[in-house]
């Protein structure tokens, strides 16, 4: 039924990065919804904080705190899920990083940290929850894995953010591929690319948001439900069709002209 379409009652979801920012953003529109939602974080007592906020303006929200930067950081989170449940019916991959040198000082640890967590992780995690995601797939109602990339993995931006760009980048046609194969298994793999939020990581967007707004057509910052909205269409009946997409929450940076 269409009053259903952008209903996410019954399932379960998981997002990384949760206790802050868009991933905070994403679980409470998810908790909104209907869903039952563990986030996950790398600091124990950010993640336990959120998670108890949360959850006081309604629903369940569960804190399971793990660092998912290495391969067995993502076995670990799958693992500890296991403990809670069976299957997993939406997976947001939003654990990130950022790191910003000039080209000629670029370092080697700015490279691998930004690369491993941001394009690395979503693969292996996805792959360690696979079992649960497929058993809670079916045709009727595919299992989700959501992708948290960015506008700056579709073009550049000023920043010398040189593996920040690439793992963007990389995510996005990550996406697509992983989408192609675990479709046959209904799980539907999208991803979102977010423009200017007003997040501790982008603190420009931030401390500075009068003079961002001058470069977005759209002449406002992101809030909240813009990012909201679009994730929950992922994750509900709304985007079960929608393979492989990735869709700029970005207020026209990417694709519309100042």
């Amino acid at each position: 039924m269409l009053t259903d379409l952008f209903s996410l009652e019954g399932r379960t979801a998981l997002v990384t990065g949760g206790s802050r920012g868009i991933g905070k953003m994403i679980a409470a529109g998810f908790l909104a919804q209907g869903a039952k939602v563990y986030i996950s974080s790398r600091k124990p007592a950010a993640c336990d904080a959120t998670a108890s906020e949360l959850s006081s303006m309604g629903g369940t929200c569960i804190s399971l705190p793990q660092d998912v930067s290495t391969v067995d950081g993502c076995q670990a989170l799958a693992d500890r899920l296991g403990q809670h449940e069976e299957k997993l019916d939406i997976l947001v991959n939003n654990a990130g990083a950022a790191w910003g040198a000039p080209f000629d000082d670029f370092p080697e640890s700015g490279w691998d940290k930004v690369m491993n967590l941001n394009l690395k992780s979503p693969f292996f995690l996805t792959k360690a929850l696979s079992p649960r995601l497929r058993a809670a797939a079916s045709a009727e109602r595919p299992a989700k894995v959501i992708h948290v990339a960015s506008i700056d993995g579709i073009r550049p931006n000023p920043q010398e953010t040189y593996s920040y760009h690439a793992s963007k980048a990389g995510l996005i046609h990550l996406t697509r591929r992983m989408a192609a194969r675990l479709i046959s298994d209904n799980i539907v793999v999208s991803a979102i690319a977010p423009g200017a939020f007003a997040t501790e990581m982008n603190r420009v967007a931030r401390d500075h948001a009068d003079d961002i707004v001058k470069f977005i057509p759209s002449r406002r910052i992101g809030r909240d439900e813009d990012m909201q909205g679009v994730a929950i269409y992922l994750a509900s009946r709304a985007g079960d069709y929608a393979v492989g997409v990735t869709i700029a929450v970005d207020g026209g940076v990417a694709y519309a002209s100042l």
